[in-house]
């Protein structure tokens, strides 16, 4: 160990030291202020019991318990704040700090250690900076000399003369170097080259200067993360909530963001990032989670279940009609279908214990007598508003019906106490009329119910009635007509069609005024490449508030690729048209190793960009076998890899490949077959389709029966690209008979045929 080293460990030592002392003394003060918890509670327990039968005693006994409330509220907090505390120092006991930065400025030199978390010793001097501090910027966007940061009064310049990176574990440093980069390649080398994990780890140590711009731009409406595979955009995302949350502590809370995953593998697969921080996990969902609770008691196709249907059968005529469903222009056509002048909505009857309370057509003739200038929503709330009245009503008639009389006859005395409770009547009519209307609100409930929840607008007849105004120069009348009895044929067996959710959650929204959260202040969207343009504007309806975080890469465009072939980014300009729109590129690789990298950018037509990450490894491997043998060669194959390896993905090309692999393959290790359904990774054998593993890495891959049949066109190079950019370590090729063209049509030294191990 170097003099240099040895000083720094003996520092290390020592803020461990502190740092145990801190938590010793946090653990005291915790025990003592669940001590004052607890008698506090007891004491407002007794102060409740005190005689509230005189106004004196009661007036006392209610201020003593504000007093003990305000109390408890106090000693509840001291502890929630001590614990947050604890978290966060116990985070850093092992691995205190990563980064060192020397700096000079106008106040004299300055040594700075950046970490996961704050610490301040006892005399409040900054040990350890939050790496979300504004000097911690330096250290991943500074290269030595001068560098400016911004901070909350303005930008501030300093002169960056020293930046050290660490590497410690349970308080040893085990490696440490000066560097004048961001972060140093030896720092990656060593990150990079460990074996994969069931969880998603968090990045700090290493966020590139381009990540960091990710992570703290507040600037944008829409940010637009474009990055090829492995090059860590969902990751630095993830770090970009953790910056928020703590630069926005008092007006932002994870609650208020939502982030739309690819599937529920990933979603658990990343789950653990923000709590490693000290963040709490913001809300998660998939499309398909976020279509589904929106249309109760209908199955919303999954982009799965269309993505196996495309296989068997996309005609031509469906491409045309899926592009033009999915154009953000759509959505404004069902706004202009919905703005037109006397455009009546699809109304269907109110019903009460199977007896039609309100008519469909009494409905129509209160929205048809609105005001012609009135928006759509106005129109539609004025016309809720008059059924309620209507409402009213026909609740004070109905008090004289002979079987509100019957129910009043044979209501309990309990029943009567509780509907009574706290009222009082001028005389005993006002009270049987009181009780009489109580009992018929609760009858006529439901058609309160359905008033207040829309329930009597029919937004699927309505669609079918859209459906018949438009016109497609490039479809068919007739071809376009069949695709929307087929709608409604769907809509009958209680199926939806993927593209037709938006579109239909759109023309309610525009009719009824509602669907829309303003709390929600973020969304991100991972896998953007897998949303529509109605989508994509849909979810900007949906949560009109909020600044928008779209990452993916075009390049893994595996669900759309065969019919979709618009500029990404041009699109979405149209899409946010008035808003500031950011893009930030990234183009280096760092997951795969640099043979996997060039061999995968080498599938795509156009991929100069992809810059891959110097970390040496095996060329991938391209073995091709008879129809009788591919089976004992996957087996080997993966008895072979797993003894190296943590995990070993044989991804299919989908999901009935990988059902029959997994019921055929007999290897030693415990196999698991993912589906769309499951919401944990393994260690081990796991075999999915490729779909699956989007935004996943597994230590070796083997793609399974990459055959001239089954990778055959132009529209499945994106899908072997997302396939082989999931290997952090070893790629296998397996094809059957002959191999697929796209990988024929490769330059030769970019792989090497593989012979099956004996």
């Amino acid at each position: 160990m170097s003099s240099t080293q040895a000083q720094e460990q003996t520092l290390v030592t020592q803020v461990l030291a502190k740092l145990h002392r801190r938590l010793d003394i946090i653990a005291r003060q915790l025990k003592e202020a669940h001590e004052d918890t607890q008698r506090i509670e007891q004491s407002y327990g007794d102060a409740t019991k005190v005689n509230i039968t005189e106004i004196d005693d009661r007036m006392e006994t209610n201020a003593a318990v504000q007093q003990q409330k305000m109390m408890v509220a106090r000693a509840v907090e001291n502890e929630t704040i001590l614990e947050h505390e604890q978290t966060r120092l116990k985070r850093l006991v092992s691995n205190p700090y990563f980064g060192r930065i020397d700096i000079q400025d106008v106040d004299g030199p300055d040594t700075l250690y950046i970490g996961t978390g704050t610490f301040q010793d006892d005399d409040n001097q900054f040990l350890i900076y939050d790496w979300r501090a504004p000097i911690a910027s330096v250290y991943y966007n500074g290269t030595l000399g001068p560098v400016t940061y911004a901070t909350p009064v303005g930008e501030r310049q300093v002169d960056l003369t020293k930046k050290r990176q660490f590497m410690i574990q349970q308080g040893v440093i085990t490696n440490m170097f000066d560097t004048s980069e961001t972060v140093g390649d030896e720092i990656l080398q060593a990150v990079l080259g460990a074996q994969s994990d069931d969880y998603m780890q968090n990045i700090v140590a290493t966020i590139q200067q381009e990540q960091n711009d990710i992570i703290r731009n507040t600037k944008a409406d829409v940010l637009v993360v474009q990055g090829v595979a492995g090059s860590g955009k969902t990751s630095a995302v993830l770090q970009r909530v953790a910056y928020l949350l703590y630069h926005a502590r008092t007006t932002l809370d994870a609650d208020q963001m939502v982030l739309f995953s690819p599937n529920q593998l990933f979603a658990n697969y990343i789950s653990e990032v923000l709590p490693s921080l000290g963040e709490k996990n913001m809300r998660q969902a998939t499309m398909y989670e976020f279509f589904a609770k929106r249309f109760a008691g209908l199955h919303v196709q999954t982009l799965f279940e269309r993505f196996e249907q495309d296989q068997v059968n996309l005609p031509e005529t469906t491409k045309k009609i899926r592009r033009y469903k999915e154009a953000a222009d759509y959505l404004d056509e069902i706004q202009r279908f919905v703005d037109t002048p006397g455009h009546v909505p699809a109304f269907i009857d109110i019903m009460l214990n199977g007896e039609v309370f309100f008519k469909a057509s009494t409905i129509q003739k209160i929205y048809a007598a609105q005001p012609a200038r009135a928006t759509a929503a106005n129109k539609f709330l004025d016309t809720k508003n008059a059924l309620i009245k209507r409402l009213h009503t026909r609740i004070r008639l109905a008090v004289y019906d002979d079987w509100v009389q019957t129910q009043l006859e044979l209501m309990s005395d309990e029943t009567t106490r509780q509907l009574l409770a706290g009222r009082e009547f001028e005389s005993g009519d006002d009270e049987a009329q009181f009780l009489a209307e109580a009992v018929v609100r609760k009858a006529f409930a439901p058609v309160y119910d359905a008033i207040y929840n829309d329930y009597f607008l029919d937004e699927y007849q309505e669609y079918q009635h859209f459906l018949a105004t438009v016109q497609v120069p490039a479809v068919d009348p007739d071809v376009w007509a069949t695709m929307s009895q087929a709608v409604a044929d769907d809509l009958e067996a209680h199926h939806l069609r993927l593209e037709d959710a938006a579109p239909i959650l759109y023309l309610r929204d525009a009719i009824a005024g509602s669907g829309q959260n303003h709390q929600i202040q973020y969304v991100f969207v991972d896998e953007m490449q897998d949303y529509t343009m109605a989508q994509l504007k849909y979810l900007h309806h949906a949560f009109p508030k909020a600044k928008l975080t779209l990452l993916g890469d075009a390049k893994q465009d595996v669900f759309t690729s065969n019919y979709q072939a618009s500029p990404y980014f041009d699109s979405l300009k149209q899409v946010f048209k008035g808003m500031r729109i950011d893009q930030i590129s990234l183009n280096k690789s760092y997951r795969s190793t640099q043979p996997i990298t060039n061999f995968g950018k080498a599938l795509l037509p156009e991929s100069d960009h992809i810059l891959a990450f110097n970390r040496d490894g095996e060329k991938p491997q391209v073995l091709c076998l008879p129809q009788d043998q591919a089976m004992a060669g996957v087996t080997k194959l993966a008895d072979t890899l797993l003894r190296s390896n943590h995990t070993v993905a044989i991804l299919t090309k989908n999901r009935a490949a990988a059902e029959q692999l997994y019921t055929t393959l007999k290897i030693d290790t415990p196999t698991h077959l993912l589906t769309p359904q499951d919401h944990h990774l393994h260690t081990g054998c796991l075999i999915m389709p490729v779909y699956l593993a989007k935004g996943l890495e597994f230590d070796a891959v083997i793609g399974w029966d990459v055959s001239a049949d089954t990778y055959a066109t132009e529209a499945m190079r994106d899908v072997l690209y997302t396939l082989c950019t999931r290997a952090l370590h070893q790629l296998i090729l397996l094809g059957i008979d002959q191999p697929s063209p796209l990988i024929t049509a490769l330059p030769e030294e970019l792989y090497q045929p593989l012979k099956l191990p004996v």
